[in-house]
């Protein structure tokens, strides 16, 4: 048991900063998140419900492709429809409240999801990749390494 006291402002602040916990039934599964980045456990009160929602999107994003082999690629299903999957190619936010998704559905066409973050169920999946030769795009590292610029 932890004994330490902590001030009213301490208090406050460690409820308002980012944290993450997850229970799996395989208690050696290795494939939850396990920490949150330096630069996204600060709290920012400027900071709106789009780009908090963008930013832990791109943690899920990042941690689920760490678990694909070379041959798949991170895809998102659509919850609550006939509309398929979209392979993840690039995804944004427009502050306040809009989550953004840009990629290819199954049969190639072009497709953007745009969302209210009140709105947003995701469901992440691995699909093989469209082309053998090409190695398998990771859009996770690349929209994490966009956060620290």
């Amino acid at each position: 048991m932890d004994n330490k006291i902590s001030t009213s402002a301490e208090a406050v602040e460690a409820a308002a900063l980012p944290c993450v916990h997850e229970v799996h039934a395989d208690p050696d599964a290795k494939n939850g998140l396990t920490e949150v980045p330096e630069q996204l456990q600060k709290t920012d009160g400027a900071k709106s419900q789009a780009r908090w929602a963008y930013e832990r999107l791109i943690l899920y994003i990042q941690n689920f492709e760490k678990q694909l082999d070379s041959e798949h690629e991170v895809a998102m299903g659509f919850v609550g429809g006939d509309a398929g999957v979209l392979r993840i190619e690039g995804m944004g936010y427009y502050d306040p409240d809009i989550v953004t998704f840009y990629g290819t559905d199954g049969a190639g066409a072009k497709t953007q999801l745009v969302q209210h973050v009140s709105q947003m169920n995701v469901m992440l999946r691995a699909l093989p990749k469209p082309r053998e030769e090409v190695p398998a795009n990771r859009i996770g590292f690349r929209l994490a390494s966009d956060l620290e610029t």
